[in-house]
């Protein structure tokens, strides 16, 4: 089992900053890529930031500037800094992993999804 546990969100002001991060634990082996996706009401989820492990970041054109991502492979967790909110990036943010886990004696790819945390950019 993998869980992955998010922090951080909330209201902010246009224009402000917030960062988040995520922690993944559980039964892993390796994790390949992480990453935040959101969604909007009414919308579709969509990916915001993902980095591959040793890779480089991808952002969603819509952040690139204004949102980073990072990771620390040792501690196996992920944070979002974002910078410069608008209202439209009000969503539910969802931290992503891809993860290789243990199956008895073998390995499985398996994608794990924390439970999502609000972001409401709102004056």
């Amino acid at each position: 089992q993998v869980q992955l546990v998010e922090f951080g969100g909330g209201l902010v002001q246009p224009g402000g900053s917030q960062r988040l991060s995520c922690a993944a634990s559980g039964s892993i082996f390796s994790i390949n890529t992480m990453g935040w996706y959101r969604q909007a009401p009414g919308k579709q989820r969509e990916l915001v930031a993902a980095m591959p492990s040793g890779g480089n970041a991808n952002y969603a054109d819509s952040v690139k500037g204004r949102f980073t991502i990072s990771r620390d492979n040792a501690k196996k967790t992920v944070s979002l800094q974002m910078n410069s909110l608008k209202p439209q990036d009000t969503a539910v943010y969802y931290c992503y992993a891809e993860v290789l886990t243990y199956r008895g004696a073998d390995l499985k790819k398996i994608d794990s999804w924390g439970q999502g945390t609000q972001v409401t950019v709102s004056s």
